[in-house]
């Protein structure tokens, strides 16, 4: 009777495991913005022209951010959008509630009410200043295709070059895989969309990341609408925060072009140079030959040896496309632009001609 009572446990376990599995990470996770419901459809980008009294028309960019709940965050941006206009100094913040499919938002100089479709502009007394469209950015990256000294990591069919890889029926790939081949200096191409996950926050929201040989994290998280932490999507994990946070919405997709000079050792085997990056997230620079100091988070220890590409797993549903990469590549010829100012892909000449000529 003992053994058929454990073949039952284990039996019972088993399919508990088994079920478990089958559903989704967690809930409140969307992967489909048609089933992601009311409060998806008021989120996201709006840009246009306000009228503020005493200073005239000015191009204005806002952020709204779902929480949950009908609940919303939203960032005001002077000029327009992060990489679009911004002025990199005034932020203002609002927050409301939803009621029959708007938002009424409200800050300390007025606030919007959003349907979606437009977001109008008031002041404190409830006067209209303007109305912003929603937009939807798409990266000047999108669809990069690579070019003949690549090495194609995935392309939506064969994963002959990565361990671990994981593919929905879209074919999209899933997070929680390693490169088979260790990288040293390289130039990548990736595209990512993270989930709609409204009530999660933080570390919670979307997270994976791009972990060069194990050691170096740009992570990956849905930071939309947040300050650009180190520990936020661009961010060198912990270490340095990104120029500017180029996080569109969740859901969106969204690039990442890396080019990446590991550090140098002696014969002593002590560090002689930092490892260099430079991220350009969404056809904006926020990192520009930017030197890594020490390994990130719990990556592994600094030193000599290639190791592989980690796309990191944390249980959420984030899923890639199109990423080729350029062994030997690296980012030292941008040493001579490494003042340029990073405001917009489109502003600064020397990165625009840098850009043109590598970005094609």
């Amino acid at each position: 009777m003992r053994s058929v009572s454990l073949a039952l446990s284990l039996a019972t376990a088993l399919f508990a495991f088994q079920v478990a599995l089958a559903q989704p990470a967690r809930p409140g996770t969307f992967t489909d913005p048609a089933a992601a419901g009311p409060d998806y459809a008021l989120q996201g980008e709006y840009a246009g022209s306000v009228y503020y009294p005493g200073r005239g028309s000015e191009g204005t960019g806002l952020q709204v951010v779902a929480l949950g709940g009908g609940k919303f965050d939203a960032v005001g941006y002077r000029g327009g959008l992060p990489g679009g206009g911004w002025d990199r100094n005034v932020k203002l913040k609002y927050a409301g509630q939803s009621a029959d499919g708007k938002v009424q938002l409200t800050g300390q100089a007025g606030g919007f009410l959003v349907d979606g479709r437009t977001a109008v502009a008031f002041d404190a007394n409830g006067r209209e200043l303007g109305r912003l469209p929603k937009i939807e950015r798409r990266s000047p990256t999108m669809g990069l295709a690579p070019p003949r000294n690549a090495t194609v990591l995935f392309d939506g069919q064969s994963t002959d070059k990565l361990q671990g890889a994981k593919v929905t029926e879209g074919g999209l790939l899933l997070a929680g895989l390693l490169t088979k081949m260790p990288v040293d200096a390289f130039r990548l191409h990736l595209e990512f969309r993270t989930p709609f996950m409204p009530a999660a926050r933080g570390q919670a929201r979307g997270n994976s990341g791009v972990y060069i040989q194990q050691r170096y994290e740009v992570q990956v998280l849905d930071s939309f609408g947040l300050e650009g932490a180190a520990n936020e999507c661009g961010g060198l994990y912990t270490q340095t925060k990104p120029d500017v946070n180029m996080c569109l919405p969740p859901l969106t997709w969204q690039t990442y072009d890396i080019w990446f000079t590991p550090p140098a050792f002696g014969p002593d085997g002590k560090k002689s140079a930092n490892a260099r990056i430079t991220v350009v997230h969404n056809g904006v620079p926020v990192h520009w030959h930017r030197e890594i100091t020490a390994k990130t988070g719990g990556g592994k220890a600094e030193g000599p040896e290639p190791f592989p590409i980690n796309l990191q797993d944390h249980g959420n549903p984030v899923v890639f496309r199109n990423w080729w990469i350029v062994p030997g590549e690296g980012d030292v010829e941008l040493a001579a632009a490494q003042s340029a100012p990073t405001q917009s892909y489109y502003a600064p000449r020397v990165r625009l001609r840098w850009l043109r000529r590598h970005c094609r």
